[in-house]
Protein backbone atom coordinates (compact mmCIF):
# COMPACT_ATOMS: atom_id res chain seq x y z
CA UNK A 1 0.00 0.00 0.00
CA UNK A 2 1.44 3.14 -0.75
CA UNK A 3 1.83 5.90 1.57
CA UNK A 4 -0.72 7.94 0.43
CA UNK A 5 -3.36 5.29 0.65
CA UNK A 6 -2.27 4.85 3.85
CA UNK A 7 -2.72 7.93 4.99
CA UNK A 8 -6.08 8.53 4.09
CA UNK A 9 -7.18 5.19 5.75
CA UNK A 10 -5.47 6.54 9.01
CA UNK A 11 -7.42 9.46 8.42
CA UNK A 12 -10.08 8.25 7.91
CA UNK A 13 -9.61 5.19 11.02
CA UNK A 14 -8.96 8.53 13.06
CA UNK A 15 -12.60 10.16 11.51
CA UNK A 16 -14.47 7.22 12.48
CA UNK A 17 -13.55 7.30 16.25
CA UNK A 18 -14.47 10.72 16.34
CA UNK A 19 -17.44 10.27 15.12
CA UNK A 20 -18.33 7.10 17.24
CA UNK A 21 -17.01 9.23 20.61
CA UNK A 22 -19.43 12.56 19.44
CA UNK A 23 -22.25 9.97 19.40
CA UNK A 24 -21.71 8.98 22.72
CA UNK A 25 -21.62 12.68 23.78
CA UNK A 26 -25.77 13.22 22.43
CA UNK A 27 -27.65 14.40 25.05
CA UNK A 28 -30.26 11.85 26.99
CA UNK A 29 -29.00 8.27 27.66
CA UNK A 30 -32.54 6.88 26.83
CA UNK A 31 -31.74 8.01 23.28
CA UNK A 32 -31.74 5.24 20.25
CA UNK A 33 -28.00 3.87 20.63
CA UNK A 34 -26.82 4.96 23.74
CA UNK A 35 -26.76 1.26 25.28
CA UNK A 36 -24.63 0.05 22.48
CA UNK A 37 -22.26 2.94 23.02
CA UNK A 38 -21.91 1.91 26.87
CA UNK A 39 -20.72 -1.23 25.83
CA UNK A 40 -18.31 0.40 22.91
CA UNK A 41 -16.85 2.61 25.45
CA UNK A 42 -15.88 0.09 27.43
CA UNK A 43 -14.49 -2.00 24.68
CA UNK A 44 -12.17 0.93 23.61
CA UNK A 45 -11.19 1.05 27.46
CA UNK A 46 -12.55 5.01 27.18
CA UNK A 47 -13.31 6.25 30.64
CA UNK A 48 -14.28 9.65 29.82
CA UNK A 49 -17.33 8.46 27.81
CA UNK A 50 -17.82 5.58 30.06
CA UNK A 51 -18.37 8.18 32.46
CA UNK A 52 -19.89 10.63 30.26
CA UNK A 53 -22.70 7.83 29.88
CA UNK A 54 -22.82 7.13 33.90
CA UNK A 55 -23.89 10.87 34.58
CA UNK A 56 -26.84 10.33 31.72
CA UNK A 57 -27.84 7.14 34.01
CA UNK A 58 -26.60 4.25 32.62
CA UNK A 59 -25.52 2.17 35.56
CA UNK A 60 -22.71 -0.49 35.81
CA UNK A 61 -25.06 -3.53 36.21
CA UNK A 62 -26.34 -2.90 32.23
CA UNK A 63 -26.66 -6.23 30.59
CA UNK A 64 -25.42 -7.11 27.34
CA UNK A 65 -27.87 -9.40 25.25
CA UNK A 66 -25.80 -11.73 23.70
CA UNK A 67 -23.61 -13.48 26.69
CA UNK A 68 -25.48 -11.65 29.55
CA UNK A 69 -22.37 -10.09 30.69
CA UNK A 70 -22.66 -6.88 32.67
CA UNK A 71 -20.13 -3.98 31.89
CA UNK A 72 -17.73 -5.49 34.60
CA UNK A 73 -18.00 -8.29 33.31
CA UNK A 74 -17.01 -6.87 29.40
CA UNK A 75 -13.83 -4.80 31.26
CA UNK A 76 -12.40 -7.93 32.28
CA UNK A 77 -13.06 -9.77 29.25
CA UNK A 78 -11.36 -7.03 27.38
CA UNK A 79 -8.65 -6.33 29.18
CA UNK A 80 -9.85 -2.66 29.32
CA UNK A 81 -8.64 -1.92 33.02
CA UNK A 82 -9.31 1.66 32.84
CA UNK A 83 -12.84 0.76 32.72
CA UNK A 84 -12.94 -1.87 35.22
CA UNK A 85 -11.27 0.61 37.91
CA UNK A 86 -14.47 3.03 37.40
CA UNK A 87 -16.65 0.14 37.29
CA UNK A 88 -15.60 -1.69 40.35
CA UNK A 89 -15.20 0.75 42.37
CA UNK A 90 -19.28 2.15 41.42
CA UNK A 91 -21.04 2.49 44.69
CA UNK A 92 -23.80 -0.07 43.53
CA UNK A 93 -21.74 -2.57 41.00
CA UNK A 94 -23.07 -6.35 41.38
CA UNK A 95 -19.85 -7.89 41.80
CA UNK A 96 -21.92 -11.57 41.78
CA UNK A 97 -23.56 -11.16 38.75
CA UNK A 98 -24.06 -14.35 36.18
CA UNK A 99 -23.35 -14.66 32.64
CA UNK A 100 -25.61 -16.71 30.75
CA UNK A 101 -23.29 -19.69 30.99
CA UNK A 102 -23.11 -18.47 34.84
CA UNK A 103 -19.63 -17.10 34.16
CA UNK A 104 -19.34 -14.37 37.30
CA UNK A 105 -16.37 -11.64 37.01
CA UNK A 106 -14.07 -13.82 39.36
CA UNK A 107 -14.48 -16.82 37.38
CA UNK A 108 -13.47 -14.50 34.01
CA UNK A 109 -10.32 -12.93 35.56
CA UNK A 110 -9.06 -16.00 36.62
CA UNK A 111 -9.83 -17.92 32.56
CA UNK A 112 -8.14 -14.53 31.50
CA UNK A 113 -5.31 -14.95 34.02
CA UNK A 114 -5.68 -11.56 35.53
CA UNK A 115 -3.91 -11.45 38.91
CA UNK A 116 -4.52 -8.49 39.93
CA UNK A 117 -8.46 -8.37 39.25
CA UNK A 118 -8.78 -11.75 40.75
CA UNK A 119 -6.74 -10.21 43.73
CA UNK A 120 -9.11 -7.36 44.17
CA UNK A 121 -12.56 -9.01 43.80
CA UNK A 122 -11.27 -11.55 46.55
CA UNK A 123 -10.55 -8.39 48.80
CA UNK A 124 -14.35 -8.05 48.02
CA UNK A 125 -15.01 -11.12 49.68
CA UNK A 126 -16.93 -12.34 46.04
CA UNK A 127 -18.40 -16.37 46.01
CA UNK A 128 -15.70 -18.65 45.20
CA UNK A 129 -17.75 -22.03 45.48
CA UNK A 130 -20.59 -22.47 43.44
CA UNK A 131 -22.22 -25.77 41.95
CA UNK A 132 -21.16 -26.53 38.48
CA UNK A 133 -18.16 -24.49 37.32
CA UNK A 134 -16.11 -22.69 39.17
CA UNK A 135 -12.92 -20.01 39.36
CA UNK A 136 -10.58 -22.45 39.91
CA UNK A 137 -11.42 -24.96 37.37
CA UNK A 138 -10.68 -21.75 35.50
CA UNK A 139 -7.67 -20.80 36.53
CA UNK A 140 -6.84 -24.35 36.31
CA UNK A 141 -7.28 -24.47 32.42
CA UNK A 142 -5.35 -21.09 32.44
CA UNK A 143 -2.69 -22.36 33.88
CA UNK A 144 -1.89 -19.79 36.30
CA UNK A 145 -0.02 -21.28 39.69
CA UNK A 146 -0.45 -17.64 41.09
CA UNK A 147 -4.04 -17.00 40.63
CA UNK A 148 -4.95 -20.77 41.67
CA UNK A 149 -3.05 -20.62 45.06
CA UNK A 150 -5.11 -17.30 45.52
CA UNK A 151 -8.09 -18.77 45.68
CA UNK A 152 -7.05 -21.73 47.55
CA UNK A 153 -6.17 -19.15 49.96
CA UNK A 154 -9.91 -17.17 50.34
CA UNK A 155 -11.18 -21.02 50.59
CA UNK A 156 -11.94 -22.21 47.11
CA UNK A 157 -12.89 -25.80 46.87
CA UNK A 158 -9.82 -27.95 45.81
CA UNK A 159 -12.05 -31.00 44.38
CA UNK A 160 -14.93 -29.03 42.43
CA UNK A 161 -16.59 -30.92 40.26
CA UNK A 162 -17.21 -29.58 36.56
CA UNK A 163 -20.75 -30.24 35.33
CA UNK A 164 -21.86 -33.62 33.32
CA UNK A 165 -17.72 -34.78 32.53
CA UNK A 166 -16.91 -34.61 36.49
CA UNK A 167 -13.73 -32.68 36.02
CA UNK A 168 -11.97 -31.69 39.27
CA UNK A 169 -9.58 -28.76 38.76
CA UNK A 170 -6.40 -31.02 38.85
CA UNK A 171 -7.74 -33.04 36.45
CA UNK A 172 -7.94 -30.08 33.80
CA UNK A 173 -4.49 -28.95 34.60
CA UNK A 174 -3.29 -32.28 33.94
CA UNK A 175 -4.46 -33.11 30.51
CA UNK A 176 -3.24 -29.64 29.27
CA UNK A 177 -0.01 -29.60 30.84
CA UNK A 178 -0.62 -26.94 33.02
CA UNK A 179 2.51 -28.11 35.30
CA UNK A 180 2.63 -25.68 37.95
CA UNK A 181 -0.96 -25.50 38.66
CA UNK A 182 -0.81 -29.16 39.14
CA UNK A 183 1.84 -28.89 41.33
CA UNK A 184 -0.21 -25.92 43.35
CA UNK A 185 -3.49 -28.44 43.17
CA UNK A 186 -1.35 -31.26 44.74
CA UNK A 187 0.16 -28.74 47.50
CA UNK A 188 -3.41 -27.35 48.19
CA UNK A 189 -4.80 -30.92 49.13
CA UNK A 190 -6.49 -31.89 45.83
CA UNK A 191 -7.54 -36.01 45.93
CA UNK A 192 -5.83 -37.41 43.15
CA UNK A 193 -7.92 -40.30 43.47
CA UNK A 194 -10.74 -38.72 41.90
CA UNK A 195 -12.09 -39.76 39.02
CA UNK A 196 -14.29 -38.28 36.56
CA UNK A 197 -17.34 -39.85 34.92
CA UNK A 198 -15.36 -41.87 32.42
CA UNK A 199 -13.31 -43.50 35.58
CA UNK A 200 -10.18 -41.53 34.73
CA UNK A 201 -7.71 -39.90 36.90
CA UNK A 202 -5.74 -36.45 36.82
CA UNK A 203 -3.01 -39.33 36.14
CA UNK A 204 -4.64 -41.42 33.86
CA UNK A 205 -5.02 -37.81 32.09
CA UNK A 206 -1.95 -36.90 31.94
CA UNK A 207 -1.03 -40.22 30.82
CA UNK A 208 -3.40 -40.39 27.88
CA UNK A 209 -2.18 -37.19 26.98
CA UNK A 210 1.26 -37.46 27.10
CA UNK A 211 1.96 -34.76 29.85
CA UNK A 212 4.67 -36.13 31.07
CA UNK A 213 6.09 -33.41 32.93
CA UNK A 214 2.87 -33.84 34.96
CA UNK A 215 2.94 -37.22 35.14
CA UNK A 216 6.38 -36.65 36.88
CA UNK A 217 5.04 -34.06 39.09
CA UNK A 218 1.89 -36.28 40.15
CA UNK A 219 3.82 -39.10 41.60
CA UNK A 220 5.67 -36.27 43.73
CA UNK A 221 4.54 -35.85 47.22
CA UNK A 222 2.92 -33.03 48.07
CA UNK A 223 5.06 -29.90 49.04
CA UNK A 224 4.00 -28.31 52.48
Amino acid sequence: MSSFLQKIRDRAGRLGRVLVYASMLLPGAARAGAYEDYFQAIRMDNVYFLKQLMQRGMGPNLIEPRRGYTGLMLAIREDSMQVFDVLVNAPDVNLEAQAVNGDTPVMLAAFYGNAPVVQLLLSREVEVNRPGWTALHYAAINGDAGIVRMLLDASAYVDAESPDEKMTPVMLAAMRGRIAAVAALRDGGADLSLKNKDGLTALDLARRHGQEGVIEVLQEKPQP
